[in-house]
């Protein structure tokens, strides 16, 4: 895979400083890797126009070489990610917006929704090794990764960025706690990847089971809010746990590093903040949805709306890199929202009104007990029939693939305000 972000590189310098940087990309003056990502837009929106479908019919009008600045790329339209479920269900199997044969890709991964997510060959497709260097893996050393390798990427994604690094991985998926922390335990791993909470459970676990676990000293976390006492909870155990952003579509978008100040945008993306329902840039500072262009010639993403809210930092991380930061992930554009590593779409419970026709209004709440995310469906039903609770709860499992609870109420109980997930969670 040719890296666009190399314009203006030496290549021979492309190399990574161990001990200290990922690769000289990440400590070019932003001057620098301003032009050069913009000298890589210019090509890569002339590449997703002769290559992919998608984009050959939506920028149709565009001319490539006039596409050479954020003002100009500010002019194109979005894609929204909640558009996928209908652009790949119309055009299967991903609504033309690849740029490459599928039988010649990698992985095809299926997230929930359904929303296929590709995965082109390649050594660390998905650029996770920045932001697992970055959290202080090296090579040589194993990590236990706790992310499901079954349909949706994120166990992948890990895996080849440990991988790029020259790092041993334990495919450990999510579950059984006691396997786990016997598994890290045996292995002396090193470093742990998963969601936030799931580590905390692990090494609970492996407290009460006597296990020594002091081999593990550093975590990549992803995929549910790392709250404010969570970093505590690792912190008073001398635990190092960083986090990233990134989706199933796009991959790595910013991680953290050691200086706890922000979130570092990868070298390959563009990331716009953009007033919520517009392509319309918002000013440092001012929160908004997420807007990226993924850089990537075999998955094209350009102006993909992301539906996350965050904003622009000013200013440079005190770790060295020179990238733009964001604060990290502030919560939803759109009513959908991040559960455990999953979303969970208004698209979702509509089909759970479709399952049982006859209902009143749906709502899904979604809240935080003892640093665990949770699920409560509220009904209103005619009669409160624990069989129609458990049926419904059964089909919210099939259709999130997450577990949750449900309340019937009386109809005329929840408000007529449109929303069907609603999400109490103080981002901290």
């Amino acid at each position: 895979m040719t890296l666009p972000g190399e314009v203006g590189v030496d290549v021979m310098a492309f190399r990574r400083r161990e001990g200290e940087f990922f690769d000289v990309l990440e400590t070019r003056s932003p001057e620098a890797r301003e032009e050069a990502l913009m000298a890589a837009l210019s090509a890569h929106v002339a590449q997703a126009r002769a290559q992919a479908p998608y984009y050959a019919r939506v920028l149709q009008h565009v001319d490539p070489d006039e596409v050479n600045s954020r003002a100009a790329l500010a002019r194109l339209p979005l894609t929204r990610k909640s558009d996928l479920i209908m652009l790949q269900a119309g055009r299967p199997p991903f609504g033309e917006l690849i740029a490459i044969p599928p039988g010649r890709l990698a992985r095809i991964f299926v997230s929930p929704g359904p929303i296929y997510d590709p995965e082109a060959p390649g050594r660390d497709f998905f650029r996770f090794g920045r932001a697992l260097f970055a959290t202080g893996l090296r090579a040589g050393q194993i990590l236990h990764n706790t992310f499901s390798y079954h349909f949706t990427p994120a166990g992948a994604m890990m895996e080849n960025g440990a991988r790029a690094l020259g790092c041993a991985v334990v495919p450990a998926g999510p579950g059984n706690l006691e396997l786990q922390a016997r598994a890290i335990a045996h292995l002396r791993s090193h470093c742990y990847a998963g969601t936030p909470e799931f580590l905390k459970a692990i090494l609970e676990k492996g407290e009460e089971l006597g296990l020594d676990l002091s081999s593990l000293r550093r975590g990549h976390v992803t995929g549910g809010a790392y709250t404010a006492a969570l970093r505590t909870w690792y912190a008073e155990r001398g635990l190092t746990v960083l986090q990233s952003y990134g989706t199933a579509d796009l991959g790595l978008v910013a991680y953290e590093s050691e200086a706890r100040e922000g979130l570092i945008l990868d070298e390959f993306v563009i990331v716009e903040i953009v007033r919520p329902g517009t392509g319309e840039p918002l000013p440092e500072g001012e929160v908004g949805e997420v807007v990226v262009t993924l850089l990537v010639p075999e998955y094209p993403l350009i102006r993909f709306a992301t539906g996350d809210l965050s904003a622009i930092l000013p200013g440079q991380s005190p770790c060295g890199r020179t990238n733009m930061r964001i604060r990290g992930w502030l919560g939803r554009a759109d009513q959908a929202t991040k559960v455990r590593g999953m979303f969970v779409r208004p698209e979702q419970i509509a089909e759970l009104a479709r399952r049982f026709p006859g209902l009143g209004r749906l709502r899904l709440v979604v809240s935080r007990e003892r640093d665990h995310d949770t699920m409560t469906l509220s009904v209103e039903a005619a009669s409160p029939d624990p069989a129609l609770a458990a049926r419904l709860a059964e089909a919210l499992q099939a259709v999130t693939k997450l577990r949750g609870d449900v309340t019937l109420v009386p109809p005329g109980t929840l408000p007529n305000d449109g929303r069907v997930i609603e999400d109490l969670r103080t981002v901290e």
